[in-house]
């Protein structure tokens, strides 16, 4: 399982068994910042309807590699899904991801007041795909 973790929203994805592909799933929304109750509970149960072993969580550094408030905040997170679920949960570089995103729906033709409906799910799959990737040429 692959996350995007914003301050309003977790763009999620779920890889094919045999971890090869990355598919968008969903945005999680919630109302405030640091209203995390409900939305862990979605990935839990997600978490389940996929069979998920692993996370994947995009980790937001700044361009010049140091650590700001929102990666803070993402390591806080990362401590939450790891007690909550059990499992391991990997922090992957997201930089760019949803520039990336944006670009696609662009492309896509998906109208510029329509992609934020869309943008951290998509940076999700970017996400997780780069983790496939990286682990598939391991392999």
């Amino acid at each position: 399982m692959g996350l995007d973790f914003g301050s309003k929203t977790v763009g999620v994805a779920i890889s094919d068994e045999l971890r090869l592909t990355a598919q968008g799933t969903e945005i999680i929304r919630r109302t405030s910042e640091n209203k995390l109750r409900q939305t862990c509970a979605r990935i839990e149960t997600l978490i389940r309807e996929y069979n998920v072993g692993e996370i994947v969580l995009g980790f937001p550094k700044n361009m010049n590699n140091t650590i700001g408030e929102r990666a803070e905040k993402t390591l806080a997170f990362q401590e939450m899904l790891e007690r909550r679920t059990g499992l391991p949960v990997v922090m992957w570089d997201e930089r760019l991801t949803t520039v990336e995103a944006n670009r696609t729906l662009m492309e896509s033709g998906v109208r510029r007041e329509n992609r934020r409906d869309y943008v951290d799910m998509i940076a999700a799959v970017y996400i997780l795909q780069g983790y496939l990737d990286h682990i598939g040429q391991k392999r």
